[in-house]
């Protein structure tokens, strides 16, 4: 991870009047020739990120998506039945469906095979008004091609009529025209598209990840209820392989968010139905605790920004509760309303759209924007949920008195907000052993240590650099806020100091664009009680500052367990584990004589060290935390943090055997 210095005091240069000018002649000089002309794919390859949004890690897996989806195209229009995704030993990839095949006759426009037409053309498909397809699953319709320009090679093979058509590409360009080959068929119909990502454009990996793949072809197989969608990994003497297929789609996949929690009633409710052509469906349960949990999908996107399907059904959520409490008398005459976030609380669902013609808000194109999808998401849940309440009394009086309660909550959290505005951000900082701030105003240079203890703190604050770098200690374990109500959560001195000192409010209040710094570094000992406060810590950001972890803003620090110097030399060498420090001694000379210094916390190091080997930007090495597995880690963040004891319990009793070193 590329990490920048910033020297103690940086003064601006000013520019002189002749490079004002050089400045000036340069600008001038802009004219037809400096506009310059990429033909065919090679625009995809000069700016990829403009395609596929990034080409790190994230972006390499999105390849895969492009692909997956043109066979996802051919289930949502009752072609396919099966996807098969296998990641090849060489960590190429192999997507196979069994739909009709992509087109192998001539294309009137471009007088080449559709098939050569798809794979080398920007927005060539059946996804653009040509009656190929009623809903797409595919953002921009250029995946085809995309992948192709991105990939050393690829090969398809495309099974039609009895008969089978090849051809290879190489960096976006034919290799082999197409061809008729004779021989047995490899599929009985479909298609089967080979790539091998180019390292020359993924150059922080081209190693594919198969957790995430299996994630994601998971929550496909959930959102196209029918559809068995298949992975496999090739890479291991024992390769690794699983199927989905959910004939109760998102309705299944409401219980397997909810697996480890306690719900209210025994079936999610189930919406299903068509307006104008837009396909809703959505699923709710209840659970006995706080979370909320909505993800909303628009032709299976993630449209994680929310957007018009979404205010549909809260709308509709909120109004039919409210309707029936009243109707029902469990809110009395005159007293106030309960509110989306009361309504919300405990609730797991999910709402997923089909739009023949969606329209994507937003910087990340996941906001939905069609007006339609609003009134059509709202009036077809609002007459099944309504429906539902009168039909279970006893449940639907379970889910006002839990709005109720969480009202309750609400108004109580309320008043300990207006109490903890009131103290400012400069009151933080006199508080002893708390906030020593950074010179700099700048967000992006500006990194907070969140620091396990005030000896650490005090190492910390004396190691840093004071422009860049900020310092918090912590005393103890903060409150674990994944079984806490917001009220007790701000009563909380220590987590009310980190809001306060990140100035980027928390919950529904949070805007990570106030955020005073866009790096915030935890820093505990490398023992189980520094695991578990990094534990309380992220659980903290996940469920009340869930944007930073998006962004990327949160690290944890990778401090050595052990330092080794030789005879009375100051130079230490630093390791971070068991194996390392007895590879290190194997290969010293037999008459070396190593100083072996273990440091249990951090508060054992001098500053110097601590700075030298975790704080300083050339030395120091950091993780991010990554919010592409979310799902997963929402669900083992419930079950570690949560209410339930039975998951934990099952979970500890499972996985206990794997312990080989426990720090007691």
């Amino acid at each position: 991870m590329a990490e920048q210095e910033y020297p103690e005091n940086q003064e601006v240069a000013a520019v002189n009047p002749e490079e004002a000018s050089q400045m000036h002649t340069d600008a001038d000089a802009y004219n037809a020739d400096q506009i310059q002309v990429l033909e065919g794919l090679e625009a995809v390859r000069k700016r990829p990120g403009m395609y596929i949004g990034t080409t790190t890690a994230q972006g390499l897996h999105h390849l895969v998506w492009e692909i997956v989806d043109n066979g996802i195209d051919e289930a949502l229009a009752g072609f396919a039945s099966h996807i098969t995704v296998t990641i090849e030993k060489d960590n190429s990839i192999t997507v196979t469906d069994d739909g009709r095949g992509i087109p192998v006759d001539i294309q009137s426009k471009t007088g080449k095979p559709a098939l050569e037409t798809v794979f080398t053309i920007l927005h060539a498909g059946g996804k653009f008004g040509g009656g190929g397809y009623k809903v797409s699953g595919g953002l921009h319709g250029v995946g085809a091609s995309v992948v192709n320009a991105l990939s050393t090679s690829l090969d398809v093979q495309v099974v039609r009529d009895g008969q089978l058509y090849y051809m290879d590409f190489q960096t976006g360009h034919v290799k082999t025209p197409m061809t008729k080959k004779d021989g047995p068929l490899p599929i009985e119909r479909g298609t089967i598209v080979h790539f091998k990502p180019d390292a020359d454009i993924f150059q922080e990996t081209t190693v594919y990840n198969y957790q995430t793949l299996l994630t994601r072809v998971r929550e496909l197989a959930f959102l196209n209820k029918g559809l068995r969608i298949s992975i496999e990994d090739k890479r291991s003497d024992e390769p690794l392989k699983e199927s989905f297929h959910f004939e109760g789609g998102i309705k299944e996949y409401v219980s397997f968010l909810d697996e480890d929690k306690q719900a209210l009633f025994d079936q999610p409710v189930y919406v299903e139905g068509e307006e104008n052509g837009i396909v809703v469906e959505v699923a709710l349960q209840y659970t006995t605790g706080v979370k909320e949990n909505l993800k909303t999908f628009t032709n299976n996107i993630n449209t994680y920004e929310g957007g018009t399907h979404e205010t549909g059904f809260k709308t509709a959520l909120t109004r039919v509760i409210n309707d029936y409490a009243r109707k029902q008398k469990i809110i009395k005459e005159g007293a106030e309303s309960l509110t989306g976030e009361d309504v919300r609380e405990g609730m797991t669902a999910i709402v997923s759209i089909k739009h023949p013609d969606p329209q994507f808000e937003g910087q990340t194109k996941t906001k939905l924007g069609n007006s339609d999808a609003r009134q059509a998401t709202d009036r077809m849940f609002s007459e099944t949920f309504s429906r539902f309440m009168m039909e279970n009394p006893a449940v639907a009086k379970q889910i006002v008195e839990k709005g109720s309660l969480a009202q309750r909550a609400r108004l109580s959290a309320k008043r300990a907000r207006e109490m903890t505005r009131k103290q400012s951000g400069l009151e933080i900082s006199n508080l002893p052993g708390k906030l020593a701030d950074n010179t700099s105003k700048d967000p992006e240079i500006s990194e907070l240590f969140i620091v396990e203890g005030d000896s650490a703190g005090g190492s910390a604050k004396q190691g840093r650099n004071r422009l860049t770098q900020a310092i918090l200690p912590i005393r103890g374990k903060i409150l674990n806020v994944g079984k806490a109500t917001i009220d007790r959560v701000l009563a909380n001195e220590e987590i009310r100091s980190l809001f306060t000192a990140l100035g980027s409010g928390f919950g529904d209040d949070f805007n990570v664009e106030k955020a005073n710094y866009h790096k915030i570094i935890i820093m505990t000992d490398a023992d189980v009680d520094g695991a578990h406060i990094r534990t309380l810590l992220l659980t903290l950001f996940y469920r009340y500052m869930r944007p930073m972890i998006d962004a990327g803003y949160i690290y944890i620090a990778q401090p050595p367990l052990y330092g080794v110097s030789l005879g009375n030399s100051k130079n230490m060498t630093y390791l971070d584990s068991d194996k390392e420090l007895d590879d290190y001694l194997a290969q010293l000379p037999s008459n070396a004589k190593p100083k072996v210094q273990r440091y249990k916390g951090l508060g054992e190091m001098d500053y110097d060290q601590l700075a030298d080997t975790t704080m300083d930007p050339a030395n120091r090495r950091l993780l991010r935390v990554d919010p592409a597995d979310a799902e997963e880690a929402d669900a083992v963040i419930d079950m570690l943090m949560g209410g339930d004891v039975p998951p934990r319990r099952k979970f500890i009793e499972d996985n206990a055997v794997f312990v080989q070193d426990l720090d007691i």
